[in-house]
């Protein structure tokens, strides 16, 4: 069946032999079907419009996962968002392609604690932008600071930390500038006027996160009824569990939140700053895995790998805490994080690019899924695009990181 094909009409490729992660398990013995970036219902497309794949490739028993989302990223390459340079845009742009070759299609470059004068200058150069061949698709910047606790400010510089004034909102406008481009807050809670902030944030379609604070469990729970949704690497930069007083952390198990609202978290799954049994810990208190995954300075395949292997969970488990749930948190699941059919899938060029690795590879070697099944090779994550990674931050940046 070819009817209505012509001159103009789009290719439809279709993906055969492979295993798709789709509604949190792999499906075997699906194909899966993409025309200009979408992915396909079949049963229309042979139905509806009487036509078959103009192209075919063999998977060779895959998985096909969607691509890795990143909400915090600061840099990499030599680049770091932070620098108030003339043309802030190449840096993005660079960043965006590079990030490819470890499965992030899309993220949200992050700036760290600034000057107005940086905001002002850099924010306007980074509009949201759809991914492609050319790079991953920016969501939206993630403003991480300057309204944080200095006890906890980490790497971030004192001397531009702020409070809220008088008249709170207008002190974050005249701060940041144009909010026109930023989709994440990272703030203390427990700073004076933070839930009027907070409210109108969350008015404008701004996500809120807790983090760099010394905010007890009260104070963070009256900032999730104000509207916050995410915290900011859990465990890092806010105060440790206490068995009176879990502070942050003890969201994740709180009695007090709004009914039917998910509060998702960051962690740095690298190894390094957060012990694996701090990993499990998180995981099981949310065994749906509410949570998305902070990369450091590694990849962020890599840390899909470290959380997969520190955690026990399921292979499928690990790919969502990099691909659905950030897309849940920023209300983009209908298009991303997901292989449903309308999502979004990769622009027409990528396919060919589609590249696999060993799981082996990919997982540290692990070879085997959850409950002993085999899990042979892994199309490497990138909503079917050329699969990505973040590669190295400057060594200026990774010492500011180290001290998280």
């Amino acid at each position: 069946m070819r009817d209505g094909k012509g001159p103009s009409r789009a290719p439809v490729l279709q993906f055969t032999n492979c295993r798709i992660l789709r509604g949190r398990r792999l499906l075997r013995w699906e194909d899966l079907w993409v025309r200009e970036g979408r992915i396909l219902d079949p049963e229309k497309l042979f139905f509806e419009e009487r036509l078959v794949a103009d192209q075919q490739r063999d998977c060779g028993g895959c998985i096909l996962a969607p691509g890795f989302i990143d909400v915090q990223i600061n840099g990499g390459f030599g680049v770091d968002f932070s620098q108030a340079t003339e043309d802030v845009g190449s840096g993005v742009a660079l960043v965006a392609q590079r990030i490819l070759s470890h499965g992030v299609t899309s993220f949200c470059p992050t700036l760290v604690t600034s000057p107005p004068e940086v905001y002002h200058k850099v924010l306007p150069q980074i509009p949201v932008k759809s991914g492609g061949p050319h790079g991953a698709g920016v969501l939206g910047v993630h403003l991480e600071g300057p309204f944080i606790s200095r006890e906890k400010r980490g790497a971030h510089p004192e001397a531009y930390l702020r409070s809220f004034e008088a008249n709170a909102f207008h002190d974050v406008l005249a701060t940041y500038g144009s909010l026109d481009n930023v989709r994440i807050v990272t703030l203390a809670p427990e700073l004076g006027r933070s839930h009027e902030v907070i409210r109108a944030l969350t008015a404008r379609g701004i996500c809120v996160s807790l983090g760099h604070s010394v905010a007890d469990l009260q104070v963070a729970e009256e900032a999730v009824q104000s509207g916050a949704t995410f915290i900011t690497h859990l465990f890092n930069a806010m105060l440790p569990f206490h068995h009176r007083d879990p502070g942050i952390v003890g969201l994740l198990t709180s009695d007090r939140l709004p009914p039917g609202r998910h509060i998702f978290y960051g962690m740095i799954s690298d190894g390094m700053h957060t012990n694996p049994a701090a990993l499990r810990i998180a995981h099981r208190a949310h065994p749906q895995g509410t949570k998305t995954l902070s990369g450091s300075i590694a990849p962020m395949d890599v840390c899909v790998r470290h959380f997969l292997q520190a955690t026990g969970c399921s292979v499928e488990s690990a790919l969502e805490a990099a691909s659905l749930h950030p897309a849940q948190l920023l209300g983009l699941e209908k298009l991303k994080g997901t292989l449903d059919f309308g999502a979004d899938a990769g622009q027409g060029p990528m396919w060919g690019g589609l590249g696999s690795l060993k799981i082996q590879e990919f997982l540290g070697g692990l070879g085997q899924g959850q409950g002993g099944q085999r899990v042979e090779s892994l199309l490497c994550p990138g909503s079917l695009t050329q699969p990505a990674s973040l590669g190295q931050i400057p060594l200026a940046q990774q010492a500011r990181l180290s001290d998280i």
